[in-house]
């Protein structure tokens, strides 16, 4: 849920920011990027703190895959470093892809972590159907923030 909330959260705050006067910000697509780029900070930082969430989230990849530990280091890395992207215009088209990107192929694990009803802070995973909605919700944000 905390994803959801800052990228709403994000957007309408930096949206009301272009409506007062921030020419930056005074318009969708701007806002939307810094939501995304909120929620990918929130999201990255999970990767490597507080240790029990990340203990969570390699306990999340799947079985098959090597290296769970190696691979949410490396997409905590690739969400932090997008996320930064996303706020610097020239880069923020190719963020938004590559972040759209990241999404699809981490979204397997997501599914194998509700099938298997792993925890993530010590709370049951998000259910697969509201999982798979957020996923299509976040996907179309970040192909949104990059057009």
């Amino acid at each position: 849920m905390a994803p959801l909330i800052a990228l709403i959260g994000g957007f309408v705050v930096l949206r009301l920011l272009g409506v007062a006067g921030v020419d930056a910000l005074d318009a969708w697509q701007p806002a939307l990027r810094g939501g995304l780029a909120l929620m990918f900070v929130v999201t990255g930082v999970v990767h490597f703190y507080p240790p029990a969430m990340r203990r969570d989230l390699i306990a999340m990849v799947p079985p098959g895959l090597p290296r769970p530990g190696l691979l949410v280091t490396v997409t905590g890395v690739l969400e932090l470093a997008g996320a930064i992207a996303l706020l610097i215009p020239r880069l923020a088209p190719f963020a938004a892809a590559g972040l759209a990107l990241l999404m699809l192929a981490m979204f397997p694990a997501n599914v194998s972590a509700a099938r298997r009803s792993r925890t993530l802070g010590g709370r049951p995973v998000t259910p697969l159907p509201q999982r798979t909605a957020l996923q299509v919700l976040f996907v179309a944000a970040a192909v949104a923030a990059g057009v």
